[in-house]
């Protein structure tokens, strides 16, 4: 009677190994850009309380309604795709990349509101993590959009659900992001 070993935490992973190591990767450095932000926050609660009053919670707010609509979206794709429903799987990662690019959209309507006030990286601490943050995370969003797309052109299963779980990455940072920038009083 021979004992199979019982498979290790990265044999049961969904997706790609090395797709897992760059979702890693780029949490430990949303994480510590979220930690410096805090840090520096600590020295001028002040200051960044009345620079955060400048930013547009709502649009924030909606583009928080809009990136977890398409990771349910990305998510049904690869519902969609195991139950054979090729054409709704494209559809759902269509859909989901156009709220990606409405997000863009939203996101570079403050950045133009910010730029006509005069608010730039070097008006206030916040600001500078403000951009950095939100700006790297925008160009995440970009990166997700193109995956998403990409995916919905090779739709094989691995593809979309290693394509979902990017997408998942980028909503976590959001959803992380939007309380800590935006609302943190």
């Amino acid at each position: 009677m021979s004992e199979q070993a019982e498979p290790s935490i990265l044999e049961e992973l969904p997706g790609d190994f090395l797709m897992w190591v760059l979702i890693i990767s780029e949490l430990l450095v949303f994480g510590a850009g979220l930690g410096a932000f805090l840090s520096v926050r600590l020295t001028d609660p002040a200051g960044f309380a009345e620079a955060q009053q400048h930013l547009d919670r709502t649009g924030a707010g909606l583009n928080t309604v809009v990136l977890i609509t398409s990771g349910y979206l990305a998510a049904r794709a690869l519902q969609f795709r195991q139950a054979a429903r090729r054409g709704a799987a494209r559809l759902a990662l269509a859909a989901a990349a156009a709220l990606g690019v409405v997000f863009l959209v939203i996101k570079g309507a403050e950045y133009a509101d910010k730029a006509a006030k005069g608010i730039n990286y070097d008006t206030h601490p916040f600001f500078m993590f403000y951009y950095l943050l939100t700006g790297f995370h925008a160009a995440h969003v970009v990166a997700g959009v193109i995956l998403l797309l990409l995916v919905a052109w090779r739709d094989a299963p691995d593809n979309i659900e290693m394509g979902a779980a990017f997408w998942h990455m980028v909503d976590l940072v959001w959803v992380l992001l939007f309380p800590i920038v935006y609302l943190l009083a």
